[in-house]
C-alpha cells in the first residue's frame, strides 16, 4: 500500500468534510425550515450527484476548472496556475461531488427538531444566531456526526471523479483509489488486494460508528 497516496487521501478527505460542513450547515437549515415553495429545486440540484454517473460531473468539473473553463480562468487571473490536475482542484470536485452526504444528513436532523423550542428562544428575545448555537446545533448533533463521518468516507473511496480532475500524478493527485487502479494494470493483485482491504475496513468501521451514533441516520436508500 502507497503511504504518500493513503496520506493523500486522508488530506483530500478532511479538508472536503470541514469545508462542507462550513457551507452545509446554513445551506440544511434554510432548506429545513423555509416555507418557499420551490425549495423542491435546490434540493434535486444538491441531490444530483446521488443519481450523475461520477465521470460525467467529473468531466463538467474538468471543463469548468480547465483553462478555457470561467473557475478556470478565475484561478489563474488569482493565482497564476492551472486549477485542473492541482489538489485544490480535487477538493472543489469532490465537494460538489460529496455534496448530498453533508446537506441531507443535516436536513433531517434539523426537520426533527420541536419547532416550539425555537419559538420559546424567540419569546425570550433570542436572535436566531443565538438560537441555532445554543439550541439547534446541539440538539442537532447526530446529524452533524452522520454528515461528516459520511462525506469524509465517501470523499476518500471516490475514483471516477479524481481520475477526470485530478489524472494520476503522485504526490498530488494520487490518491488510493488510483493507486488501486494502477496496481490492478499492472497484475499487482496483491498489492491491490491489500489496499482495497483497507478501503473496506475504513469504510465498515465508518458505517458502524454512523448507525452505532445515530439509529436514524440519513441513507441513500432510506428514508426512516
Amino acid at each position: 500500500m502507497s503511504i504518500e497516496a493513503l496520506l493523500l487521501s486522508l488530506r483530500l478527505a478532511s479538508t472536503v468534510a470541514a469545508l462542507l460542513l462550513t457551507m452545509s450547515l446554513p445551506l440544511a437549515y434554510w432548506l429545513a425550515f423555509t416555507s418557499w415553495r420551490g425549495k423542491f429545486l435546490l434540493e434535486s440540484l444538491v441531490a444530483l450527484p446521488l443519481v450523475l454517473p461520477p465521470t460525467v460531473l467529473g468531466f463538467y468539473a474538468l471543463v469548468a476548472l480547465g483553462p478555457r473553463g470561467w473557475l478556470g480562468r478565475l484561478w489563474q487571473a488569482m493565482f497564476g496556475h492551472a486549477l485542473a490536475f492541482t489538489f485544490a482542484g480535487l477538493v472543489l470536485a469532490s465537494m460538489v461531488y460529496s455534496l448530498p452526504f453533508a446537506v441531507q444528513p443535516l436536513v433531517t436532523s434539523f426537520e426533527s427538531l420541536d419547532r416550539r423550542l425555537l419559538d420559546a428562544s424567540a419569546m425570550l428575545g433570542a436572535g436566531r444566531a443565538r438560537s441555532f448555537f445554543r439550541i439547534v446545533l446541539p440538539l442537532a448533533w447526530p446529524g452533524v456526526v452522520t454528515a461528516v463521518v459520511l462525506t469524509f468516507a465517501h470523499t476518500l473511496g471516490e475514483f471516477g471523479v479524481v481520475l477526470m480532475v485530478g489524472g494520476n500524478l503522485p504526490g498530488i493527485t494520487r490518491t488510493v483509489s488510483i493507486d488501486i487502479y494502477d496496481r490492478v494494470q499492472a497484475l499487482d493483485y496483491a498489492g491491490a488486494h491489500q489496499t482495497a482491504l483497507f478501503l473496506l475496513v475504513v469504510s465498515f468501521v465508518v458505517l458502524s460508528l454512523v448507525y452505532g451514533l445515530n439509529r436514524r441516520v440519513w441513507s441513500p436508500w432510506s428514508n426512516r
